[in-house]
């Protein structure tokens, strides 16, 4: 016969808001930037001038199936 030994319940961590918010705004920015980046600039609305970063951006746009003609 075994006898059945009682575990203690495991309670989860729990991590304070304060904590997670100012990690979670800057990965946001940083992905919005990222996005701009690959998928937004180009043409009149671009932040940098000339064709370098569309020609440099070019096949992300295509591997991410976004538009860029």
């Amino acid at each position: 016969m075994a006898l059945a030994v009682p575990t203690p319940a495991v309670a989860p961590v729990r991590i304070p808001l304060r904590e997670v918010l100012p990690w979670a705004v800057f990965a946001g920015a940083i992905l919005l930037s990222l996005l701009y980046l690959v998928g937004l600039d180009q043409g009149a609305t671009s932040v940098f001038s000339g064709q370098l970063l569309h020609e440099f951006m070019h096949d992300g746009r295509h591997l991410l199936a976004m538009p860029c003609h």
